[in-house]
């Protein structure tokens, strides 16, 4: 069992956009099974790479006791909407309402590099999107109407997690490019 440290906001790695994953190998497949582990052990509904440091677009999820990945997604989106709770590892007690599409369709890959699609709705609708996002530098509180961000960012500045020191960043010894940490 591999738990990796989540990043916090404020960490850069969140607002950047990661890149696509050309290398379906082994270390692809220990990445998937940290983001579980950490995934699993915080708890958490999902968690994209960039939340532990690695700027790769790969995610994990565990929604109704269904645990799964998808790797460089693509979304199509329902014009239908939802509108619930949300909150992010990456920003420990947050939760606020925020708006997404009722249902998507993901296309993606797994580890192994074959093609995937997940449908889902609700809940599983909400994860994909939200961990699309992070793979986007996106944050659910980017999707909050200018009241709730307000809130949101006063109850950033006040928690207790705030302001930590960002991470040392160092060069991988692995063939990541510099994309892994």
């Amino acid at each position: 069992m591999a738990v990796r440290r989540i990043r916090l906001f404020g960490d850069p790695v969140l607002r950047t956009k990661a890149e696509p994953v050309v290398d379906f190998d082994r270390e692809l497949r220990q990445l998937v099974t940290d983001l579980v582990d950490t995934m699993q052990a915080a708890p958490g509904a999902g968690l994209a790479a960039p939340q532990i440091g690695v700027s790769l677009r790969v995610f994990t999820y565990d929604v109704d006791d269904v645990v799964g990945h998808l790797i460089n997604p693509s979304l199509e989106l329902s014009e239908e909407e939802q509108f619930g709770p949300e909150g992010c590892l990456s920003l420990p007690g947050l939760e606020y309402d925020c708006r997404r599409a009722l249902r998507v369709v993901a296309h993606g890959f797994n580890m192994y590099g074959d093609p995937v699609a997940i449908e889902g709705s609700e809940r599983l609708a909400r994860a994909i999107q939200h961990e699309t996002d992070h793979l986007d530098g996106i944050l659910f509180i980017d999707k909050l109407d200018r009241e709730a961000r307000k809130a949101a960012m006063k109850v950033i500045r006040e928690a207790d997690w705030a302001g930590e020191q960002a991470p040392i960043v160092k060069e991988s010894p692995h063939a990541t490019f510099g994309r892994a940490i």
